[in-house]
């Protein structure tokens, strides 16, 4: 499975609404260490089938960084059953990536 882009029009059924946990990438296209974690994601999709990996553009959908309060960036945040059940703040090693939804 690889990495799925959701914009605010599709987060309801792709995050809140998955049957399964769902990482969620807050990142930027200009952001140099988003880029680096991305192919880390990508690796971490392919995988894990029972997690779901999600990345959402803050300069496109500012709506939904504002709702889930990411202030920086690369932000992963964890959904388990529509709710925030972790987030990690920077860039994370495919390790810790894996310890944190391992955590939940």
């Amino acid at each position: 499975m690889a990495v799925i882009e959701v914009n605010k029009d599709t987060f309801p059924e792709e995050v809140l609404s998955s049957d399964k946990p769902v990482v969620a990438d807050f990142y930027a296209d200009w952001c140099g260490p988003c880029k680096a974690m991305r192919p880390i994601l990508e690796e971490l999709s392919g995988q894990r089938e029972d997690v779901k990996f999600v990345s959402i553009n803050i300069d496109d959908e500012d709506e939904l960084a504002d709702e889930y309060d990411v202030s920086s960036i690369p932000c992963l945040v964890v959904f388990k059953n529509g709710e925030e059940a972790a987030r990690s703040i920077g860039i994370k090693q495919k390790d810790a990536i894996e310890e944190m939804v391992g955590g939940i």
